[in-house]
Parts: structure tokens; C-alpha cells; sequence
């Protein structure tokens, strides 16, 4: 963890070195004022201000990897492999709901929370082909967001948060071998974490006349274990972002990311890990690393001023993965925000 921050560190003070132009002017409303949208608890708001925001996610899961190598199905399934069953695909669609409020110029008060519709497509030793999908609400987070640095058109700001278990981690699902009856499902189809996690962040932003460039470092720690006698891994991520207006209203960016997840501590005991990959917490946790391109719209004036859309398309340039897990492909996602 202590690399990330020095990393993001280093970066916000090359950057301050390399631009002597800039004016608090430049902090004015902008199309890339905001981060590429799926970047959470990017910027804080003026004392009074309120924003609220919806997001939509869409992710792609498909084949599988063991490490940073592809590996076809066979391998996970017997007789050659471990497992009766192995996924074969998994979408996933997320709608999050968030609030922002700022009690005073140097606090912002954060809320989020989503819902997840997960479905899961299998394949078993036998050639049988079945899917099971869970739906529901997830777990909620509430952080505060506290400005300590704000000059020359860059931004230093902190988040302390913590993240509720308002998921369910109960979920079930009919399987081929359940003979009719409902079974609980693996850990990837799970709702929430079972736990109270912290989350902690630290960001930097700037501005130019022309661009813009910000960097995040942020983990979750998983605190406990839960009902159900697992704990998810911690994750740590660091990215940043460069984006550019072509117009008061329109902005392009680019976004990278490096992201490394904790495997899962303990195990639910009413999962067979030698049913399929997905319930053996040897196969979680692992690296990614991601590239997006996204874009952001403003609407300067009229009704529906300071109402932003944003939208991106991001795409995995590595990932190393414990065991034999699904392997990330495209995500997509866009939002809407909008400030009074």
C-alpha cells in the first residue's frame, strides 16, 4: 500500500514542477472538472453545494485464465482438471445511486449504493450446460471527503469511508446437481462482503487551459470475518487520468489503472470447492491492470445546467489471477451527475 501513495505522490509533484500557469480561474465549471466516470470520490464540492448522481456498469467476464496464461475449460474440469463444473461466462450489470454534500468548503459527505444483476453460464464434465443469476441490492458506502490542499488550480483531497453489508451473501440458485432445490451460490455471485470494510483514498488533481490530469490511490481493508465464515481479500488500486476539452461542454480522456486484489480468508462450509473453480477461494484474487478512453458532457446553461453525462469503455491490458478464475474483458460505463 505504502507504493501506491508514493507513486501518487511523485506523480502530482512532476506535475507541479512541469506547469507554472495556472490560476484558481481555471477551477471554474468544466467539462473534465469531474473524473472519467467511473472513477468514485474523485473531486469535492463548495460548502452548500448537493450532487446526485446514477451510474450504469457493465461488465464482461469469458474464459478462463490460470495466472497471466489463458487456459481452455478442459483443463479446469475432470478428468484432466479439478472440477465437475467451471464458469464459461459472466455479464454483470450494476446500477449505483450516489449523493455528495458539502457542509462546509473544506468537508464533502459521500453516499453510494447499487444494484447488482449477476448471471453466470457453465459448463460441466459432462457437457451439460446450465446458468444460475442472482439479483438484489449491494452493499452501501458513506465517506467523508476532506480538501486539505486547494491553490493554483490543483487539489489535494483525502476519503475516510466505510462500506456497509446491506448485500445479502446468502443468495441461492437451482443447479443441475441440487435435484430441484435451491443451493447457495459460489462467492463471485454473492451480493456483498458480509463485512464492514474501510476505505480509505487519497487524491490529487490539476488544471490546465487546455487539459487536466488527476491520480487516486485507494484500498479497501475487509474488517472480520462474516456469517458465513469468509472474509473477501483487501484490494489496493492506484490510477490516473489525463483528459482534454475540445469545448466548454465537451472533454476526452484517457485513464489508466493497476489494481491488485487479496484472495479470500476462510470458507462458506455450505460450498463444495470441488464442485466448480468459482467455490474454491484458492481460485481469487489476483492483478489488473486497465486502460479506459471516456468522455464527458456538460451542459453549461439553460434547465438543465451543470447536469454531466459521462461515459467509458475500458479494456484489461493484464491480469494475473490466482488459480483458474474467469478472466476480465470489456467494461463499460456511463452516468449521469447532476449539481445544485
Amino acid at each position: 500500500m505504502k507504493i501506491y501513495f508514493f507513486a501518487l505522490m511523485l506523480c502530482a509533484t512532476a506535475t507541479l514542477w512541469s506547469q507554472n500557469n495556472s490560476s484558481d480561474t481555471l477551477l471554474k465549471a468544466r467539462a473534465d472538472a469531474h473524473a472519467p466516470i467511473s472513477i468514485m470520490a474523485d473531486h469535492t464540492h463548495n460548502k452548500g453545494e448537493f450532487m446526485v448522481s446514477y451510474r450504469y456498469m457493465y461488465m464482461n467476464m469469458s474464459k478462463l485464465k490460470s495466472g497471466s496464461e489463458d487456459v481452455p475449460f478442459s483443463n479446469a474440469l475432470k478428468p484432466k482438471g479439478n472440477y465437475r463444473v467451471t464458469p464459461t461466462r459472466m455479464p454483470m450489470q450494476m446500477h449505483m445511486i450516489g449523493a455528495m454534500y458539502a457542509p462546509t468548503d473544506q468537508i464533502t459527505l459521500m453516499a453510494m449504493t447499487n444494484f447488482v444483476d449477476n448471471n453466470m453460464q457453465h459448463v460441466t464434465a459432462m457437457g451439460l450446460n446450465f446458468k444460475t443469476a442472482t439479483r438484489g441490492w449491494g452493499d452501501t458506502q458513506v465517506s467523508a471527503l476532506y480538501q486539505f490542499y486547494k491553490a493554483n488550480a490543483s487539489s489535494w483531497h483525502a476519503q475516510l469511508g466505510v462500506s456497509l453489508p446491506t448485500g445479502s451473501i446468502d443468495e441461492k440458485a437451482v443447479t443441475p446437481a441440487s435435484n430441484g432445490t435451491a443451493v447457495v451460490v459460489p462467492y463471485p455471485m454473492q451480493l456483498g462482503s458480509g463485512t464492514y470494510d474501510g476505505i480509505l483514498g487519497l487524491t490529487y488533481s490539476k488544471r490546465w487551459s487546455r487539459s487536466s490530469f488527476g491520480a487516486q490511490a485507494q484500498t479497501v481493508l475487509r474488517f472480520g470475518e462474516n456469517d458465513n465464515a469468509y472474509t473477501l481479500g483487501n484490494r489496493y488500486q492506484l490510477q490516473s487520468w489525463f483528459a482534454a476539452p475540445v469545448s466548454s461542454w465537451v472533454s476526452f480522456s484517457v485513464r489508466g489503472a493497476a489494481r491488485y486484489v487479496a484472495s479470500i480468508d476462510g470458507a462458506n462450509p455450505d460450498l463444495n470447492p470441488m464442485m466448480v473453480i468459482t467455490a474454491d477461494t484458492a481460485n481469487s484474487g489476483g492483478t489488473y491492470v486497465e486502460a479506459g478512453l471516456g468522455a464527458n458532457f456538460l451542459i453549461p446553461e439553460g434547465v438543465l445546467k451543470n447536469l454531466r453525462l459521462g461515459i467509458e469503455l475500458q479494456h484489461p491490458i493484464y491480469q494475473n489471477l490466482k488459480g483458474v478464475q474467469l478472466k476480465t474483458n470489456e467494461v463499460f460505463t456511463a452516468g449521469l451527475q447532476y449539481a445544485f
